[in-house]
């Protein structure tokens, strides 16, 4: 091995370091300036090539503070780097995540090539799902990633959840993601179907307004929490506390009576 390829080894890792502390710091301008102007990104996941002229534009929607976790050292050989890396989408049932691989090319200390390979896994069965379906999403790795930020932080506000009209049409209008792409995420990264997610958001909102000693009954606290039914509501929960309502308030009235003797 010859010094000069030594060098171009040690140029690449410093470049590929710099471009994805960029990313760890959602650092938009320090990732777009990593880039030559001849940028191809071959994004496979999506079966797409985007280029100087859509980059931006697809990095910022990428952009999302889920965890990237390094499943390897970065390796460069010669102009080109190669690493691997999990994206972890928490959800509701457990983590799904998107295991990836990039092999990344460096010229003039910029990145000029980069092709990305990414399979999501679901939790908790370690399932990995097909790509060709996922493809027809038009959403990437980080991107979903992304979306789940945006939905999760929609439907947990307290004017949205207790919506008893809440649906997956009025999330699809109010986050302008499309009805696929919100089943896709409900089912395959929260792990659940929607009205699953939602009523178990909801009484997790009926227990926050329990324990802040809010002057309603049970079902009076059912219907403002968005449930059409109060015998839903029970079911629910019972599957999220593990107690009936009358029961876990006995169990809220022991604790209090403790912590005040």
């Amino acid at each position: 091995m010859t010094s000069q390829s030594i060098h171009n080894k040690d140029d690449t890792l410093a470049v590929v370091t710099r471009y994805h502390q960029a990313w760890r710091e959602r650092n938009l301008e320090g990732i777009l300036c990593c880039y030559h102007n001849d940028i191809h990104y071959h994004d496979f996941f999506q079966n797409k090539v985007f280029t100087q002229t859509d980059i931006k534009q697809y990095i910022a929607q990428g952009l999302s503070s889920a965890e990237i976790e390094h499943l390897a050292p970065i390796r460069a050989d010669g102009d080109t780097a190669f690493i691997e890396y999990r994206i972890r989408l928490q959800g509701d049932k457990g983590a799904a995540s998107f295991r990836a691989s990039e092999a990344i090319t460096v010229q003039d200390g910029l990145i000029i090539r980069i092709h990305e390979y990414a399979t999501l896994v679901a939790k908790p069965s370690e399932k990995t799902v097909k790509n060709h379906s996922l493809a027809r999403l038009g959403l990437s790795t980080r991107q979903v990633a992304s979306m789940s930020e945006d939905v999760r932080k929609f439907i947990q506000q307290p004017s949205v959840l207790t919506q008893a009209e809440l649906n997956l049409q009025h999330v699809a209008d109010a986050t302008g993601y499309s009805r696929n792409q919100l089943s896709f995420l409900f089912n395959q990264v929260f792990g659940a179907r929607f009205l699953q997610i939602i009523n178990e958001q909801r009484i997790a909102w009926v227990l926050e307004q329990l324990q802040s000693n809010i002057p309603a009954t049970m079902d009076q606290l059912a219907f403002a929490a968005g449930f059409n039914s109060v015998s839903v509501f029970y079911k629910y929960f019972r599957q999220v506390t593990g107690k009936s309502p009358k029961a876990y308030i006995n169990a809220l009235g022991s604790l209090s009576a403790r912590a005040r003797s």
